[in-house]
């Protein structure tokens, strides 16, 4: 970029150019300034014109002067185009805005005004205030990285399910399954996704299985199916499977979520108590359904946490502030108010029954610990008595950045599961009753 000459020695005037220029000497005395420029550096153009640039511009003010010094040395030593990096030089406010300084960031470009001969006049610096771009790309950075861990504690969680979870395309088509399933089949993932996962369904059971879930991704509606799934010891055992739709705005599935869980050994023992006694075949339709409830709570998983069936909660902190509570955990403790207040405050019994120990122990080592059938006995304030509940559960320790910040729990109420059991055990060492005469 060169200026025309409109006397010899003189530069064409810059106050009518409509960007920011400022003209210097080769020794960096300031020559003139477009209008522009000096509105927005709050300059008097008498109060700048014939002294040093570093003296109108101090360098203790600036906080890349060296970037600026070094492009304009690389102008005068080069006789070259110089753009320098981005750099951040604060401004005054006028007292009509406030005064203070105002954070702003630029963009210059410093060329150098050659004579006939080739020979360094001056060296015109544009420059562009580009403190919004700034602005735009750093917001756009911090929206990236909070993408980033939304997913990765996204990842987290659906990798810390004790359930088996698996994600389809809106054509039925599996693109994902989480290392609780990759583990429960010993299979890759490249051999589960798309159909591949019915191969490991037993034979008998595979026709149905993919036509139950054919006819759940063609209508759209929610799926369930129990099965044999080939474990990854060769053993096959009974998995219940619930699949929820997502959809669009406009209604259409754009892909489905969903959990297979581990029921044989309930299945097994349902077996066994209709086995047991012909006579106390209501009893064993009772426990049955009781099972297939407490079950029922263990394998409902919905697209994330809302419409689980188990208890699900994350705490933070040593003090174990509720930050997330589904449901269910609210019915548990006949309360809206959870979030924001600490375990203690909402169930105190739970320090003298141990819980609070077992949280402290995953919360300062990081090992998880898994509760099983775990008795639970809830004052009930509004009664006056004490309610007991027996829960499956696992306390998870929850990491940001690596370090441990919070807990994790998932957990099943068991409870009539375990009194069915207790029902059974009394049944079988009760004496058989004597047959009519």
């Amino acid at each position: 970029m060169t200026l025309s000459l409109s006397a010899p020695g003189t530069f064409y005037p810059l106050w009518q150019l409509p960007e920011y220029y400022l003209l210097l000497t080769p020794d960096y005395t300031i020559l003139d300034a477009s209008d522009l420029y000096l509105a927005v550096t709050f300059k008097q153009r008498e109060a700048i014109v014939g002294r040093d640039v570093f003296e109108v511009f101090p360098r203790d003010e600036q906080n890349d002067w060296q970037v600026f010094a070094d492009s304009l040395d690389y102008v005068r030593e080069h006789a070259a185009p110089h753009t320098m990096p981005r750099i951040r030089y604060d401004m005054q406010r006028s007292a009509e805005q406030g005064g203070g300084l105002e954070e702003r960031y630029w963009e210059t470009t410093n060329y150098p005004q050659l004579d006939a001969q080739g020979n360094l006049q001056a060296i015109l610096l544009k420059t562009s205030d580009v403190t919004e771009q700034h602005g735009a790309e750093k917001r756009a950075r911090a929206m990236q990285r909070d993408l980033r861990e939304s997913q990765e504690r996204s990842k987290f969680i659906l990798e810390s399910l004790p359930v088996m979870v698996w994600t389809t395309r809106a054509d039925g088509s599996s693109d994902y399954f989480n290392q609780r399933w990759l583990t429960f089949t010993g299979r890759e993932m490249a051999q589960e996704v798309a159909f591949g996962w019915l191969e490991g369904v037993h034979p008998d059971d595979r026709e149905s299985a993919a036509t139950a879930w054919r006819k759940a991704y063609e209508s759209g509606e929610s799926y369930q199916t129990e099965y044999r799934l080939r474990g990854a010891d060769g053993a096959f055992r009974w998995v219940l499977a619930r699949g929820f739709p997502r959809h669009t705005a406009t209604g259409e599935v754009s892909m489905w979520v969903g959990c297979s869980v581990d029921i044989h050994d309930q299945k097994a023992l349902v077996l066994e108590l209709l086995q047991a006694n012909e006579e106390q075949a209501a009893l064993s339709d009772q426990a049955y359904q009781a099972f297939q409830l407490a079950q029922s709570q263990r394998e409902t998983f919905y697209t994330l946490f809302q419409q689980a069936p188990a208890l699900v909660a994350i705490v933070r902190g040593p003090q174990y502030v509720f930050e997330f509570a589904n449901p269910r955990y609210h019915e548990l403790f006949a309360t809206d108010e959870l979030v924001g207040r600490t375990v203690l405050d909402i169930v105190p019994e739970a320090a003298e029954q141990g819980f609070i120990g077992l949280l402290d122990h995953v919360y300062q080592t990081g090992e998880p610990y898994y509760g099983k059938q775990m008795l639970l006995q809830l004052h009930r304030r509004a009664t006056g008595q004490m309610e007991s509940r027996y829960f499956d559960f696992v306390y998870q320790a929850f990491r940001e950045n690596g370090v441990i910040v919070g807990i994790f729990s998932f957990a099943f109420d068991v409870t009539e599961l375990v009194e069915a059991r207790h029902q059974l055990q009394a049944l079988a060492a009760s004496p058989p009753i004597p047959a009519a005469s």
